[in-house]
């Protein structure tokens, strides 16, 4: 045994063996702590990227239904802009066709006060031509006993002309 004292090698596996006797309890204690704050960290980020990614998943549902919502928003709006449209177009047509009516009603009323006022000059021209052609015919060829016969007749058919008045 003597032998084995006198190797230097021997020393220093005696002094490893120490060592770690009296200081492998508080170095263990020490990588162990260490590990196990380690374990802590990868534990509390897996569970903040587990967090993290329901997070994100709830957030994708979110918006593809905020997507669907809005696509039928839009659809209904689509809908009603083309039902408006056509409703429009319908009242549109109708209101040029009754513009177009008022207006042929408007000319067929100004054709009938033209020709009014064209029966009106002609009888007002045909009076003025007839009073004009009896006077002439009075003053050069209308005596005195043909003017009294001429009255006669007059008040004997006034009577006559004036019954049918009286009936309306």
């Amino acid at each position: 045994m003597a032998e084995f004292f006198a190797e230097p090698r021997s020393w220093v596996a005696i002094a490893f063996v120490v060592f770690f006797v009296l200081f492998g309890n508080k170095l263990w204690t020490v990588v162990r702590d260490l590990l196990d704050q380690r374990a802590e960290t990868v534990r509390a980020e897996l569970a903040e990227a587990q967090r993290l990614r329901n997070e994100a998943e709830a957030m994708l549902r979110d918006a593809r239904a905020r997507r669907e919502s809005a696509l039928a928003d839009a659809k209904k709006l689509l809908d009603g802009a083309r039902a408006e449209a056509v409703r429009l177009a319908a009242a549109a047509a109708a209101d040029a066709e009754a513009s177009a009516a008022r207006r042929e009603r408007m000319a067929l009323d100004r054709i009938a006060a033209a020709e009014k006022a064209a029966v009106d000059e002609v009888r007002l021209a045909a009076a003025e031509i007839a009073a004009t052609a009896a006077e002439r015919v009075i003053r050069e060829g209308l005596t005195a006993d043909a003017n009294a016969a001429l009255v006669d007749h007059a008040i004997a058919a006034l009577p006559a002309a004036l019954a049918p008045k009286r009936a309306a």
